[in-house]
């Protein structure tokens, strides 16, 4: 297994103007922050629930999910990016969303930290897995990097079952979504579709290109989610699978007493959870998950925390 050091400092990034601004007034976090996203992707929106809840401001650059001609400057070639302006004017990238989150959380938590710090305890690895694949992943991603004054003040149980959901968001329920999405060819066209309107694509993309997203994207997802489905062992009635983690959820909860997992409040792991399932919403799937399983109380209680500072700027 071989370390490496995350995306550098740059000192340059193409001048895109954002597809939108998302303002804060009592933001006091003094960031200058740019999201490179797709809007219904489920780690874009993990990212997003996050700052939103936290009240930090940014903007989005839409990606276009074929072409991605925005993020060809990066040499990681994912999105979420999240891109922090220093105070040098220097560009520091940050990727993956748990990665972002922790290290956000981070400097939120320990005033006396600097993001480039911060990023440099969360290295990219390389390794091989169990079938002869080239992998990469990012050290540390669930963990916040907080100096050991801030760490006695934490609870150690409590942040120790906050990572472990966060990794059950990723490993399992983020897999159950896409063969729900795109489990028809008419869902996945409906999914596409309503993508384009909340990703404002008319606006964000030439006509030609929108069209090339929904029809290329549509069939593609169709073919992925079908072997998605395959790959981590759903049931055949895929449906039942996402309500069946969903439920998981909320009966973990309840076990709890609170009204979220982080308790009166939520937590890293309700972020993370809501984030991925927001990304679904307006889809087939979203609208039966509401009706067949017990998350929907939950999901508008978050919604209600999530959004409770939000003011969008169109630009």
């Amino acid at each position: 297994m071989n370390k490496q050091s995350g995306i550098p400092l740059l000192d340059e990034i193409p001048k895109i103007n954002p597809s939108r601004k998302i303002h804060y007034p009592n933001d006091n976090n003094n960031l200058k922050l740019t999201l490179y996203q797709y809007q219904t992707c489920p780690f874009c929106c993990k990212v997003r629930a996050f700052l939103d809840y936290h009240g930090i401001s940014y903007d989005v650059i839409e990606v276009d999910p074929v072409l991605r001609q925005s993020i060809k400057w990066s040499p990681y070639k994912k999105v979420p990016i999240l891109v922090v302006e220093t105070p040098t004017g220097q560009y520091q990238p940050l990727n993956d969303s748990s990665m972002i989150i922790s290290a956000l959380s981070t400097f939120i938590k320990d005033a006396e930290k600097e993001i480039v710090d911060i990023v440099k305890c969360y290295p990219f690895i390389e390794y091989v897995d169990e079938g002869g694949s080239r992998k990469t992943d990012i050290m540390n991603k669930y963990f916040l990097m907080l100096s050991e004054k801030k760490m006695v003040k934490m609870n150690m149980d409590e942040l120790n079952e906050e990572r472990k959901w966060r990794r059950w968001v990723d490993d399992v329920l983020v897999h159950t979504l896409s063969p729900n999405v795109y489990r028809t060819k008419e869902e996945a066209f409906q999914a596409f579709n309503w993508f384009s309107e909340v990703g404002e694509w008319e606006k964000n993309f030439p006509e030609w290109e929108r069209q090339l997203i929904i029809y290329v994207g549509a069939y593609a997802m169709l073919m992925i989610g079908k072997r998605l489905k395959k790959k981590y062992n759903l049931k055949d009635d895929v449906r039942s699978s996402l309500y069946d983690e969903c439920n998981y959820w909320m009966k973990s909860i309840q076990k709890k007493g609170g009204k979220f997992m982080g308790g009166d409040k939520p937590n890293l792991a309700d972020l993370a959870v809501f984030g991925v399932l927001n990304s679904i919403e307006g889809c087939l799937a979203f609208e039966d998950l509401l009706k067949n399983s017990k998350i929907k109380v939950w999901f508008d209680q978050m919604k209600i925390e999530v959004n409770r500072n939000k003011m969008i700027t169109d630009v």
